[in-house]
């Protein structure tokens, strides 16, 4: 795990290097911080959503803009994703159960990511210090902690259980959000959003389930 933690530290500023070269175009790139609170929520094919859990992320952003209203926009952030199911016949817990009919259990997920999404960011002209933006791309993250407590029949049987064993590593997901950029100094600015990352892939490594998971960013950052 540090190991990939290193090498998408060194992509990241390897991309930086890059940009900080490209900027001599007349476009530019710009790096900052990040501290985004998310409220995420889980979907699984055989089952149901019963309730959202509230996470956070934190970490670098980057724009790298390749024309006057276009930019490039990456992150390296840690992000949480909670959320609440109901799902039938889980691993670890299955093994509890000495019936073979299904057996339905409440989920709390608690999951931690490396996430490094790629977008495209379409900027409006500046106008009195701001400007509003509308953003597209793809999120990748890989999973770092997975940690669940589940419920059956009123009796816990899983508090803060460790299932990375049962976790996928690679989450994909569709990001699409829009907000505003606003100067306060200089080249100093104060980024706001609303983000939504629709998770597409699966998120158990269990091949007779299939669950998702989905949050809704509300962004805060600081452009130097």
């Amino acid at each position: 795990m540090k190991r990939i933690s290193t090498i998408l530290i060194f992509s990241f500023l390897s991309i930086s290097v890059w940009a900080q070269n490209f900027s001599e175009r007349g476009y530019g790139f710009r790096l900052g911080l990040t501290a985004t609170p998310t409220i995420g929520w889980i979907k699984p094919e055989q089952g149901k959503s019963i309730g959202i859990g509230l996470g956070f992320s934190y970490g670098l952003m980057g724009d790298f803009n390749f024309a006057p209203n276009y930019s490039f926009s990456t992150a390296l952030t840690i992000t949480t994703i909670n959320g609440k199911s109901t799902e039938v016949n889980v691993m670890p817990y299955n093994g509890i159960s000495s019936t073979t009919a299904p057996v339905a259990y409440n989920l709390k997920y608690k999951l931690q990511y490396i996430e490094l999404p790629l977008t495209i960011k379409l900027k409006t002209l500046k106008a009195d210090g701001k400007r509003w933006y509308g953003q597209f791309g793809l999120s990748n993250a890989f999973n770092i902690s997975a940690k669940q407590d589940a419920v059956r029949n009123n009796t816990a049987v899983g508090d803060n259980q460790n299932i990375s064993d049962y976790t996928k590593f690679y989450r994909a997901g569709l990001v699409i959000g829009g907000g505003g950029e606003f100067d306060i100094s200089g080249n100093t600015s104060i980024l706001a959003g609303l983000t939504f990352n629709n998770g597409f892939t699966n998120i158990t490594s269990d091949p007779n389930r299939d669950t998702r998971n989905h949050y809704l960013a509300l962004n805060f950052g600081l452009f130097f």
